[in-house]
């Protein structure tokens, strides 16, 4: 289950967007020389069922934040303040859960940085559908995993 104050600050996150308008490499295992002194075969992260949705809000969240500071006249540090803080509670002891969350962040951003260096129709439309699709799943996320 989710901690309350996580799904106060996603609700939250989702509220203000709204109202805002692998394969790692392998290594050959070396053989065991003693069955008792063998280390224990590493355990994977188990990830929490709402991670795929969490890393796509990650992502959204990182592209609003360009979109936002691209189209306002002083920009402003809220979106990236609010996911790094999300960031700090939903991934404590989970260094990897904290990569996969700030590369997406960071992919939502480079994406829209690469397509837009100016204020357009179409970068403000892509900000709106953006900010509207990440309420609703905050909102999703909150009713479904929350307690």
């Amino acid at each position: 289950m989710i901690p309350a104050p996580f799904i106060f600050r996603l609700v939250l996150a989702g509220t203000a967007l709204a109202v805002a308008a692998g394969a790692a490499a392998q290594e050959a295992a070396p053989a065991p020389q003693d069955t008792q002194t063998a280390a224990p075969p590493p355990v994977e992260d188990k990830q929490p069922p709402y991670e795929q949705r969490l890393v796509r809000l990650a992502e959204i969240i990182g592209s609003v934040h360009y979109l936002r500071n691209l189209c306002l006249n002083q920009p402003e540090d809220s979106w990236r303040r609010s996911m790094e803080e999300l960031i700090d509670k939903e991934t404590a002891d989970e260094p990897k859960r904290r990569e996969r969350m700030t590369a997406a962040f960071n992919r939502g951003y480079r994406t829209f940085a690469s397509v837009y260096t100016t204020c357009t129709e179409p970068a403000t439309l892509a900000e709106e559908r953006y900010r509207a699709e990440g309420a609703t799943l905050a909102s999703e996320i909150a009713a479904r995993f929350g307690n």
